[in-house]
């Protein structure tokens, strides 16, 4: 990832966008539908949000050892819960449990009998959309765009039910296409489609021939953030120094550098500050875990889990107090394939065309998974950021130090956090400016 070049725009803060998108490929087989299953209480919906981010993280970061990681598990959950709307039998129970949609058994109650009507999941749907509502307010101070779309081709037959349902529940309305005849012209316009809900910075999430002329349906989710930070940077304090990489090497980074009062915990074991910068309004903040002393982000990550996070992160240990902050500018661009990582978080009869069951989505038989396809975009910068827990022992010092330092110029992981739902957004590793 190269190092960002300075915003041309003033009002531009930080930017994080991300995409993701399905492609739903026919085969020849079909399994009947299967009851449904337990899930989760609303109250849940955030553990889950958690606990599937840190899953896909370690994947992403074991398997793309010492680079840069960025997504967002908010939009991955979102497209992902499309496919899983029209999910039956053993499909739906292993996209249940990579999701952790199965934490809690609940029975659709009568005051779900409408949204019953959408799907044998229609509590956790309706769920999903109450929460993505509170996060995605009109009113607030920040832009945050959710977007859902699916293309599906003329000649095959949807469940109506289908239909109606991601429209109601997701917002995401059919638009036919002739992907037999057009899939070039088809890859555009969805690319087109998707360039223009993120402000401009998703381009090319299709490439050229990744959408073959036997698609019958893709599913789209287009995700957008754009927030400046509750207290600025200022340009005129961002200077030039090494940003210490792995194996003794360093590149120069425009350091970020400020002084002000911000919530801050130190951890023992193992040894690392969790600094939060608000944005405005303090509706969202960026999380970051630095690793300090004798520990590098290696032993970071081998820790992390959903307790441990939580635990970092808790109110009784992030202490608001007076830091000068030293962070990177940085601006990171990444696309995965996500099939082969999903299967082994064990979410694999989706993607095989034998044993897939989505007979929710259409009485043609043979529908799998082909690809899911995720790119996303971040921008950390003065003005913002842009985006198109602990074992038992762990303790924090009580006895700080009058102003405490935080220096970010070398790897660390940082987190885009809704606090009113403490749902993540973003997740991110920055091994390399």
């Amino acid at each position: 990832m190269t190092h960002s070049a300075r915003q041309s725009l003033s009002d531009v803060a930080v930017v994080i966008d991300a995409c993701l998108s399905a492609v739903i490929q026919l085969l020849p087989l079909q399994r009947s539908p299967h009851p449904g299953r337990a899930l989760p209480k609303m109250d849940s919906l955030s553990t889950a949000n958690v606990e599937f981010c840190l899953d896909v993280f370690k994947e992403l970061s074991s398997n793309h050892a010492g680079d840069n990681v960025f997504f967002s598990p908010l939009s991955l959950l979102y497209a992902l819960s499309m496919i899983l709307l029209g999910a039956r039998g053993d499909s739906a129970a292993q996209m249940e449990k990579v999701l952790h949609f199965n934490h809690t058994v609940e029975s659709s109650g009568p005051e779900f009998k409408d949204l019953a009507k959408c799907n044998r999941a229609g509590r956790i749907h309706s769920e999903l959309g109450a929460l993505f509502s509170q996060i995605n307010r009109p009113d607030s101070n920040y832009t945050l765009s959710i977007a859902n779309r699916l293309y599906g081709t003329k000649a095959m037959a949807f469940h109506e039910q289908y239909l109606h349902c991601s429209e109601k529940l997701y917002q995401a309305r059919l638009q036919t296409v002739d992907f037999e005849r057009s899939a070039e012209e088809t890859r555009k316009t969805i690319n087109a489609w998707v360039e223009s809900k993120t402000d401009g910075k998703v381009t090319n999430l299709f490439g050229k021939g990744t959408i073959e002329p036997s698609c019958v349906m893709v599913l789209v989710n287009a995700i957008y953030f754009k927030g400046q930070w509750q207290s600025k940077f200022r340009e005129r304090e961002t200077f030039r120094t090494p940003f210490q990489l792995s194996k003794g090497k360093s590149v120069t980074v425009e350091m970020m550098y400020q002084t002000g009062k911000f919530k801050l915990a130190l951890i023992e074991e193992p040894q690392m500050q969790v600094l939060e910068l608000p944005y405005v309004n303090n509706t969202l903040g960026m999380i970051i875990l630095l690793p300090v002393g004798t520990a590098d982000l290696d032993q970071v990550e081998k820790q992390l889990n959903s307790k441990a996070f939580q635990e970092w992160t808790s109110p009784s240990n992030m202490v608001r107090r007076d830091v000068e902050v030293h962070l990177p500018r940085f601006k990171l661009e990444i696309k995965y394939e996500l099939n082969s990582l999903l299967e082994s978080l064990g979410m694999t009869d989706i993607f095989s065309q034998v044993r897939a069951d989505l007979s929710g989505i259409s009485p043609v038989k043979g529908l799998f998974v082909s690809k899911v396809i995720h790119k996303s975009y971040v921008e950390v910068n003065e003005e913002g950021t842009e985006a198109a827990a602990a074992t038992g022992d762990v303790l924090v010092v009580k006895r700080l130090p009058i102003r405490a330092q935080f220096v970010a110029n070398h790897p660390f992981l940082f987190f885009i956090k809704h606090f009113g739902t403490n749902t993540l957004l973003f997740c991110g590793k920055l091994a390399s400016p």
